[in-house]
């Protein structure tokens, strides 16, 4: 019974690999490796900052890539010579060495399966969060730094690198809103089916009578885009304030102006970035997270003209779309996919996987019947 089940389930993850690395073409990764490799070593490579950066974002991402679809490959080799070597002896210690390791390709396998169906425009960028407390007053705020530590926790459980960019503390607790980085391959198509207002319903812990609060956060995704990419924004159409970078309860962290805030003067976007030592670092951080943030704008506001034109009105993706309650009773559930787990504190903890999972098979599905 035991033999069969390792047989079949390693054969399924034989088969839905071999479906994964044919979807993302790994002798064509290998090749643009090697060309990304020879323009990196190119002498002359950081004459043009913004094109060097394409090259080497661009070679990073897909050296991660390959490294974790070879990683995969040698995990599998090395689980069957386990189950084997588990059989042969009748070996109870390495049976369950072998369930478990199993278990955990299995989830490295669906976090593969799940990424094939990223193909938008900008799925395979870096991603930039911005988290915004909502309606709800100290609780809201309080959320919003829930919702910061779990996507912190969630990037470092898949050990992306992620950088908190700029965080505004709110006065009693919590936060008032903060910008995240995560520089990773598809962080943003992973990502972007987080976007839209999340609820808490729970027993205030501000609240001396005990009463039940519902309180809410908003939560924006955009992709980080190469700066060969990014709009041109002329220095007339943007304020600059610089400011002293601050910590909770308005502590200084920075003896000196280094914090930057840029206003986009046409469409009133603001840019907050305090995260780097000196002000022109931050000036720059806020620049390109603006620049991505007004091609976004600008590729909305073409696409919703076309369904103007062709008279196609849908429901929109986001508003609210997850509630989080922890009283009466314990609860996570996402409002779209109608995934749902009981155990608040581990999706809090960044156990969010299955939630985007579920989200990316439910946009996938949408965009296939559209």
């Amino acid at each position: 019974m035991l033999e069969l089940d390792f047989t079949s389930r390693i054969r399924a993850l034989r088969a839905t690999y071999a479906d994964i690395a044919a979807v993302m073409d790994l002798p064509k990764l290998d090749r643009e490796i090697a060309e990304l490799e020879e323009q990196a070593a190119a002498p002359d490579l950081w004459d043009d900052p913004a094109a060097a950066q394409v090259v080497t974002s661009g070679l990073s991402h897909r050296q991660a890539q390959v490294k974790r679809l070879r990683t995969l490959a040698s995990r599998l080799d090395d689980l069957e010579v386990l189950v084997e070597l588990a059989l042969e002896a009748e070996d109870q210690e390495s049976a369950v060495e072998a369930t478990e390791e199993i278990a955990a390709i299995e989830a490295l396998v669906q976090d593969l399966e799940v990424q094939t169906m990223l193909s938008g425009e900008y799925d395979e960028y870096s991603a930039v969060m911005t988290i915004r407390a909502g309606a709800g007053g100290v609780d809201a705020a309080d959320f919003a730094e829930m919702l910061q530590r779990m996507y912190l926790r969630w990037g470092e459980q898949h050990g992306h690198k992620v950088t908190v960019m700029e965080t505004s503390y709110a006065e009693e607790a919590g936060i008032k809103s903060t910008t995240i980085e995560f520089d990773a391959p598809y962080a943003f198509g992973t990502l972007s089916v987080e976007a839209g207002t999340h609820r808490l319903v729970r027993m205030s812990p501000f609240n001396s009578a005990g009463k039940r609060q519902t309180s809410f956060a908003a939560v924006e995704v955009i992709p980080l885009m190469p700066e060969a990419e990014s709009v041109e924004i002329p220095e007339n159409d943007i304020r600059v304030d610089v400011y002293r970078s601050s910590g909770p309860g308005g502590q200084s962290v920075n003896t000196t102006d280094s914090a930057v805030r840029i206003t986009h003067l046409p469409t009133g976007t603001v840019v907050s970035m305090q995260n780097e030592k000196s002000q022109i670092q931050n000036r720059a951080a806020a620049m390109r997270v603006l620049q991505s943030r007004l091609l976004i704008l600008q590729r909305e506001q073409d696409a919703a003209k076309k369904k103007e034109l062709a008279g196609n009105i849908t429901a929109s993706w986001g508003d609210q779309m997850r509630s989080y309650v922890l009283a009466p009773y314990q609860m996570v559930k996402d409002l779209r996919t109608e995934f749902e787990v009981n155990n608040p504190q581990n999706v809090f903890d960044g156990e969010i996987d299955g939630f985007i999972a579920a989200g990316i098979r439910w946009r996938s599905l949408a965009q296939n019947q559209g």
